[in-house]
Parts: C-alpha cells; sequence; structure tokens
C-alpha cells in the first residue's frame, strides 16, 4: 500500500470509502483485501450503514427475466434466469431444482420469487441470489393463469437495505370466476371460495415462520374478462399493484391495490382516460413513495403519479412528458418501444427499441444500455447492496 495513503487519517478513509460505486463491488473487495485494519473498517456495521445511507437506494447488481413463446435467447438456460449487469454473480445452488420450468414472478428486499404455473399445485419458490439459500411452497389455490404474487421483507424497522436474513412474507392474488366448472379450459378459473361462490378474487399471505396460508381476504367483485397482467407488482407505501388488462384485446383496464394493513383490495383510476395497451403502461415506486405511471405511445413517453391530497383524496398529476428520440439512439423510429420494468424507490424505467435494452433516469434523463434486443417479456431488476459476508451455502443458513 502506498505510504501517502497509509498515513491518511481513518475518517478522511471512509469518506473516501464511502463514495466508492455500490453497483461495482469489487473495488470494496479489493480494498478490504489491501490490510486487516481496512477489512476491519469496511466490514464493520457501521461503515456498511453509512455506506447504504450515502448511496441511497440499493444498486441493479443484475435482473431476471422470462421469454416470449416465440423468441430464443442466446443466455445460457438456467435455472433460475439471472444476469449479471455487474461482477456480481447470483449463488444459484447445484443441488436438484427438480423437474420444474420456473419463471421470475416478483424481486424484492434482496429476493426473488419464482413460480412454475406448470406443475399441480403450482410450485413457488424464494431464492436470495446473495446467499443461495431458497425455500419452496405450494400456492394455496388451484389457479391456471390470471394470479400475481409478491415477496417482501416484514422484519420491523428494515430499510430494506440488506435484509435477506429476516422474514419475509409471500402475497398470492388469484382471480376465480364465479362459474367454476370446466375451470381447465377457461384460464382464468379456479376452484371457488368454499362456502362463497361469489368472489373471484382470493388473497394469502405466506409467512414465513408459520409455514401455512392465511384465510382469504374478503373478495371483490370484477368484470369476467379481466385478468392479472403478467408483471411484478409495485410495492407502495404498504400497498401493493397489480396491472388488470383485458383477457380479449390486452386493454388495461385498471389498477388492484391490495393493502396490507387493512387486509383489502380494491381499485384505484388510472391517469388516462382513452383504451391503452398494457404493455405500453409500467406502474413503478416513485423516488419520493409516490405510485408511479408512465405510459409510453409512439416516441412519446408520459410520466404522473399519485399523491393524496389535503382532502384526503388521491388523484393523479402529470409529472414529465418525454420524446424518446431526443435521448436515445433509435435506428427505426417506427419500430414500437415497449416498458418493461422499473427499480422500485428510484425515477429508473427500463425500456426496449429496435437496438437493445435501456435504463432511464426520468430525473436527469441520463441512459445506459443494459442488454441486446432479446424479446423478454418480463425483466425484473435484482437490486441489493453487495456483501460478501453473506455469501454462504445454503445448508449453513437456511431460511
Amino acid at each position: 500500500m502506498p505510504p501517502l495513503v497509509s498515513a491518511l487519517p481513518d475518517e478522511l478513509l471512509e469518506e473516501i470509502f464511502l463514495r466508492l460505486p455500490p453497483d461495482e463491488a469489487e473495488h470494496l473487495v479489493r480494498a478490504s483485501l489491501a490490510n486487516k485494519f481496512w477489512l476491519g473498517l469496511l466490514s464493520g456495521a457501521r461503515f456498511r450503514g453509512r455506506y447504504r445511507e450515502f448511496h441511497g437506494a440499493p444498486p441493479m447488481l443484475g435482473f431476471l427475466y422470462s421469454c416470449h413463446w416465440n423468441s430464443h435467447p442466446k443466455i445460457e438456460d438456467n435455472i433460475p434466469h439471472f444476469v449479471p449487469t455487474t461482477k456480481f454473480r447470483a449463488c444459484i445452488p447445484d443441488d436438484d431444482w427438480g423437474d420444474w420450468e420456473y419463471d421470475a414472478w416478483d424481486c424484492r428486499h434482496g429476493r426473488v420469487l419464482l413460480g412454475d404455473a406448470g406443475y399441480k399445485p403450482m410450485t413457488l419458490t424464494v431464492w436470495d441470489p446473495m446467499t443461495g439459500c431458497r425455500r419452496e411452497l405450494d400456492a394455496p389455490v388451484l389457479v391456471d393463469k390470471s394470479y400475481g404474487a409478491a415477496v417482501l421483507c416484514v422484519a420491523s424497522g428494515c430499510d430494506h437495505s440488506t435484509c435477506h436474513a429476516g422474514p419475509f412474507q409471500v402475497v398470492f392474488i388469484a382471480l376465480n370466476k364465479t362459474d367454476a366448472h370446466d375451470c381447465v379450459a377457461q384460464a382464468w378459473v379456479t376452484l371457488p371460495v368454499t362456502g362463497d361462490h361469489s368472489n373471484p378474487i382470493l388473497l394469502s399471505i405466506y409467512r414465513s415462520h408459520f409455514d401455512k396460508w392465511s384465510n382469504p381476504c374478503s373478495g371483490l367483485h370484477l368484470d369476467s374478462d379481466v385478468c392479472i397482467h403478467k408483471v411484478p407488482p409495485v410495492f407502495v407505501q404498504d400497498t401493493l399493484h397489480f396491472k388488470l388488462r383485458s383477457c380479449v384485446d390486452d386493454r388495461l383496464v385498471g389498477i388492484l391495490k391490495y393493502d396490507m394493513s387493512t387486509n383489502c383490495l380494491s381499485l384505484i383510476d388510472m391517469p388516462l382516460v382513452g383504451p391503452v395497451i398494457a404493455d405500453d403502461v409500467i406502474l413503478m415506486a416513485m423516488e419520493d413513495d409516490s405510485l408511479g405511471f408512465a405510459h409510453v405511445g409512439g416516441l412519446i413517453l408520459n410520466l404522473w403519479s399519485r399523491h393524496m391530497g389535503s382532502d384526503g383524496v388521491a388523484s393523479w398529476t402529470q409529472r414529465t412528458v418525454i420524446n424518446i428520440n431526443d435521448i436515445l439512439p433509435i435506428r427505426n423510429p417506427k419500430k414500437r418501444l415497449r416498458l418493461i420494468g422499473s427499480m422500485e424507490g428510484t425515477d429508473i424505467i427500463f425500456m426496449t427499441t429496435d437496438l437493445g435494452i435501456y435504463k432511464i433516469n426520468l430525473k436527469s434523463l441520463q441512459w445506459k444500455k443494459v442488454w441486446e434486443g432479446e424479446k423478454f417479456q418480463v425483466f425484473i431488476p435484482y437490486m441489493s447492496f453487495y456483501n460478501s459476508q453473506e455469501r454462504v451455502t445454503p445448508s449453513d443458513a437456511p431460511h
């Protein structure tokens, strides 16, 4: 180590290390190998806490995906489908994953929720890419195609920056047709609620420390031609938000909201009045902790956010209008753009063009290409602060 560096005061060294980018964790690893003092400083709880506070939202270390049925990505077909965008490598257990064909359904607070809808009963797996730990469970109801699910940390007072080992919950929502016969042929039909054939929506929570599902919450009536869009929900202020689309023409028809504090389902309005294709819209958990609604039409991106007014009524406010052609390299302006994801707690979205997948900061309008032009149906960023101390074998720290 150079003498000038070793002579720096401890406080100055810490300020320097705080500014190392969180999505380039190899710099912290190399620094920790320089000497025992640096190792103790960088691995200490004080520095890790300051580092997370300094950088705010966890960085994106990679992403998970599922593909359109007619696409053939050049990525190695591994279970699960995880692609690093940094030098972080997910810890994938080499034990038997069985014959299941997992798709990524959700990712939050350092954990990934995988599901195999082709297996009956439907199999769910919660997996921690940082440690390799995973846990399997069956869905609470028999369901074919209309369902949604989420995984989230429930540790009291947690800032959700590195909460891999704490308690978690899986929220599962299913849409059930009230006429329950011939549920195999009807893609959005499952068995009705016992004793009540009028509730088309069930919701249950799997608690990691109870090993069972709760009773379903009160049902919410929806039109029979509505289904849950197969994208991850958005978590804002203790509520989960799912996009609802028409099963007939793929129009976005509403936003389904589940309030975890009240255990209630409800519908909220959209800022657009006319018909909108579901793939042209993403919901976002904005940096100011509001619900965002981004829509792309042609080359124009519109962004709204939803806030509670002084009268106790929530309403949408248009935040910005962006001409994508002014900020992204686009070879064919007639090629349809798609919004495929966002990073919760930030103003960052992911968009596909004819040249690939781009990450766009809607505040600074800075962008970065993250992948070539694969036809991903679902794109889920994996966000976490890297901590090499957590990289253990699954048998060392089972969830």
